[in-house]
């Protein structure tokens, strides 16, 4: 059943259908409402945040996480991505150029994802997720030296210590305490 069908339908039981002034007036009120409720759901599903797509293009699986995670879009805005892909050549000290059909395949997809929530919208300092004002929010308790353990390795090895971070999972309820943690580097953890 289409969206218009389903609103034709509610608004049937809800608003008798004559023509009436009053009964024409609530009818727009309540269609108005209706196509309001429609667009924020659409909105919502349009920026699927932190989550990772399940779109993903195999090749974006294929390349880019051959040498660390395969971030999900929307944890950078469209312009960082689009610096990103276009300085591959010189990607953070390694080469990881890719054929021009490869490179516009990502590309395309990673903009189309992009996030454009509030907290992605500014474009973090050398396009570094983890230099961007909500991870370093997010991580101000986490001691220095946790980014250095062998089972962490650095800030950017996020499945170091979420277990969901290849689906873009990165709540709470899905962490887990890197092996040679020591308590004193625990305690953040439990706030």
């Amino acid at each position: 059943m289409t969206h218009r069908a389903v609103l034709r339908s509610t608004m049937t039981v809800l608003m008798p259908m004559t023509n009436h002034p009053t009964h024409r007036a609530r009818r727009r009120i309540w269609f108005a409402a209706a196509l309001l409720g429609l667009a924020a759901g659409t909105c919502a599903r349009a920026d699927g945040g932190r989550l990772m797509p399940p779109n993903a293009p195999a090749a974006y699986m294929q390349e880019c996480a051959s040498c660390h995670l395969a971030y999900p879009p929307g944890l950078l805005p469209a312009r960082s991505w689009q610096r990103l892909v276009a300085g591959l050549d010189k990607h953070y000290g390694s080469d990881a150029s890719l054929d021009a059909a490869t490179q516009q395949q990502i590309t395309g997809w990673l903009l189309a994802h992009a996030g454009t929530y509030k907290r992605v919208s500014e474009e973090p300092p050398q396009d570094r997720i983890t230099r961007s004002a909500w991870f370093e929010r997010k991580h101000r308790k986490i001691d220095p030296a946790v980014w250095k353990l062998r089972s962490v390795k650095s800030a950017a090895h996020c499945a170091g210590c979420h277990t969901g971070a290849d689906r873009g999972v990165f709540d709470d309820d899905n962490l887990k305490f890197p092996e040679g943690m020591d308590a004193r580097l625990r305690r953040p953890w439990s706030d």
